[in-house]
């Protein structure tokens, strides 16, 4: 079972982060849904922000991102703390100079759609 970060995962069933909780669940991977006001999705509990799973020292194969590159570039240093694996960059949020920065410190990076992999077969 693989640890998947949503982050920006909302409890709006039409937002593309709601649906990569639900499929990641079906796909029996365990997604931990992250937004700072969000409380709920999915039946699950909504981490607030990323220091949290950094102190918690959550173990994170997959970060899944659905923020876009303003949101997501002040988080560079967190995201390198929690030392995901991977970082796929769904389209709309696809962030150059923090992919740069991922790759230099050994995070394999993939611009692609979450939901798709999952149900392609390619996750």
């Amino acid at each position: 079972m693989e640890v998947v970060v949503v982050l920006g995962a909302s409890s709006d069933p039409t937002r593309y982060s709601y649906k990569a909780v639900e499929l990641l669940k079906q796909f029996g991977h365990q997604p931990i849904p992250v937004h700072p006001r969000e409380k709920v999705v999915l039946d699950l509990n909504v981490v607030s922000n990323l220091k949290e799973l950094i102190q918690q020292k959550v173990s994170v194969d997959t970060l899944t991102m659905y923020v876009n590159p303003a949101l997501s570039t002040p988080l560079t240093l967190d995201i390198l703390a929690l030392k995901p694996k991977r970082v796929i960059f769904n389209p709309g949020t696809e962030n150059p100079e923090l992919e740069k920065e991922l790759s230099s410190h050994g995070i394999k990076v993939e611009e692609a759609c979450t939901l798709v992999l999952l149900r392609t077969g390619q996750y």
